[in-house]
C-alpha cells in the first residue's frame, strides 16, 4: 500500500464548506478501484486543520487520482479555502499487511 497524508489549513470561515466539498470528493474517491481507504480527520484543538489519509493500493494511484473529475472539482473549489498551502507525506504500510486493507 502507498499512503499519503496531506495536511490541509482552511480559513475559519470556510471549514464547513471546506468539509462538504472534501466529504463529497472522498465519496467519489473510494470508488476508485486504486483506493483502499480515504479517510478525513480534523484537529479537535484546531478545527480549522485536516488531515487526508489517502490509502492507495500502488505507488501509481495518486496520479491516477489527480486525473479524476472529482479531484479536480475538489481542487478548484477549495484552493482559496486554505490559509496555505497544503503539503503532504508520503509512507507504506507496516501493520496490518495488505490483506488487512
Amino acid at each position: 500500500m502507498f499512503i499519503v497524508q496531506v495536511y490541509v489549513h482552511v480559513k475559519e470561515e470556510h471549514i464547513d464548506a471546506f468539509k462538504a466539498a472534501t466529504v463529497e470528493n472522498a465519496r467519489n474517491s473510494i470508488q476508485e478501484q486504486g483506493i483502499a481507504r480515504f479517510d478525513i480527520i480534523q484537529q479537535q484543538d484546531d478545527p480549522a486543520r485536516f488531515v487526508l489519509v489517502e490509502v492507495y493500493r500502488t505507488p501509481e494511484g495518486p496520479a491516477e487520482h489527480k486525473e479524476t473529475e472529482h479531484y479536480r472539482v475538489w481542487r478548484d473549489t477549495v484552493s482559496d479555502m486554505m490559509a496555505e498551502p497544503r503539503s503532504s507525506i508520503k509512507y507504506r504500510n507496516v501493520f496490518p499487511d495488505e490483506s488487512g486493507w
